[in-house]
């Protein structure tokens, strides 16, 4: 018997429903455990039929939260993919109902970060995607010099990023040849033909100022330098866009190629130096890292680390009392269990590892996570189960990392 669609939405929606509160149940017994490190968690919105992903998170000046993602059919069939936001006033246990923030006539918008500067100004980073490819992709942003209050902030500025990276095809040539050389197992005839498509487009102009997007969010430097992390899905590496004013306006640095790095997420050492953490786009199952020694100007090796990585996006940030936390799939297959790790010798060992998600199925990714100014620590992530999606929204102590 064929089920008619009305009856089929209604299920849809009653088990978004369902979880929704449920999520929100979780959230109310945890307020009641004040002996304990403090965990909470909830759905922002109830389960969803379409797409919702690639959320980022922000701490607005009145302690208030503010969660970003995008929503759509496909970002790679269909235009009518637009970013949505919603709000979280302090001391609230749920989020106001979705807005829209972006939707550009005609074309899909992706992934999203955020970022409130000093000042209390707010940025949004996104890609708009000119013809359903990565390589079309040109970074967005815009600013709000009032973001508080309800609905979309009220944007006051949009510029789009248009970066001019000095060629860096030689030097990619030869490492794609050593790495190729270096491969332990022969390569797959497609694998070849990939190989062969990213050869010609190295030195292609086009294909080096165009297709670079954002994921995870900005890193202010103690200088006050800004670096917007962004990626290219066309050579499988990432670069940084550099401001040295605030963000009005942005040039490329030198790119880390290590051909399968991307979407970094980048900490600052006490010496100054930095490390991108970046999501494994090969074959090696590990986060490949990656460091500065001259503000994100230029980039050295890029090296594998020991932690795992099923080829899914991390972040990364640095706590004010000086320890570091990542977020990230830990696992090499399958996006199920999502981990939060703290390190207190700026990554040189990871001291505990607790689990935000460790499920039998689903997928729980694409995480962004700050610290907000009561020290707490905020996660968004992707939220995909069986009945739907959603973005789910966890806070918790750094203590609790290291409670069991």
């Amino acid at each position: 018997m064929k089920i008619p669609p009305n009856v089929i939405r209604f299920f849809v929606v009653l088990v978004g429903a369902l979880s929704y509160l449920e999520a929100c149940a979780s959230r109310t017994t945890s307020l009641l455990r004040a002996d304990e490190p403090y965990f909470a968690s909830e759905l922002i919105f109830p389960l969803n039929p379409e797409h919702n992903h690639a959320p980022g998170i922000a701490e607005l000046r009145d302690s208030s939260l503010l969660a970003s993602w995008y929503r759509g059919s496909g970002e790679r069939k269909a235009d009518d993919v637009r970013v949505l936001g919603a709000r979280r006033r302090p001391g609230e246990p749920t989020w106001s109902e979705p807005f829209l923030m972006v939707d550009t006539p005609g074309f899909p918008d992706g992934n999203t970060c955020l970022h409130t500067d000093p000042q209390g100004r707010l940025m949004l980073f996104w890609p708009l995607v000119l013809a359903n490819t990565w390589e079309s992709c040109i970074t967005q942003q815009l600013v709000s010099e009032s973001p508080e209050g309800t609905g979309c902030p009220a944007w006051t500025r949009h510029d789009s990023l248009w970066l001019k990276p000095d060629d860096f095809s030689p030097k990619a040539m030869s490492m794609l040849d050593e790495l190729i050389e270096k491969s332990p197992i022969p390569i797959p005839d497609k694998l070849r033909q990939e190989i062969d498509q990213v050869r010609e487009r190295l030195s292609d102009k086009l294909y080096q100022r165009l297709g670079w997007q954002p994921r995870c969010k900005p890193t202010m430097l103690n200088s006050g330098r800004l670096l917007l992390p962004l990626y290219s899905d066309t050579y499988s590496i990432s670069i940084m866009a550099i401001s040295d004013d605030g963000g009005i306006t942005w040039r490329a640095s030198q790119p880390l190629i290590g051909f399968g790095n991307i979407q970094p997420s980048v900490l600052e050492r006490k010496d100054g130096s930095l490390v991108a953490y970046m999501r494994e786009n090969g074959f090696t199952e590990r986060i490949r890292i990656c460091e500065s020694h001259d503000a994100g100007e230029t980039w050295g090796e890029v090296e594998s680390s020991s932690l795992p990585n099923p080829g899914s996006g991390l972040d990364a940030v640095r706590l004010r009392e000086g320890p570091w936390v990542l977020i990230y799939n830990n696992t090499i297959q399958g996006r199920n269990r999502l981990a939060v790790s703290i390190s207190h010798d700026e990554g040189s060992t990871w001291n505990a590892t607790r689990y935000l998600e460790d499920q039998a199925s689903g997928s729980y990714h694409y995480p962004a996570i700050i610290q907000s100014s009561d020290g707490r620590l905020h996660a968004v992530y992707s939220y995909f189960v069986d009945g739907g999606k959603s973005m789910k929204h966890a806070e918790f102590d750094p203590d609790w990392i290291h409670s069991k």
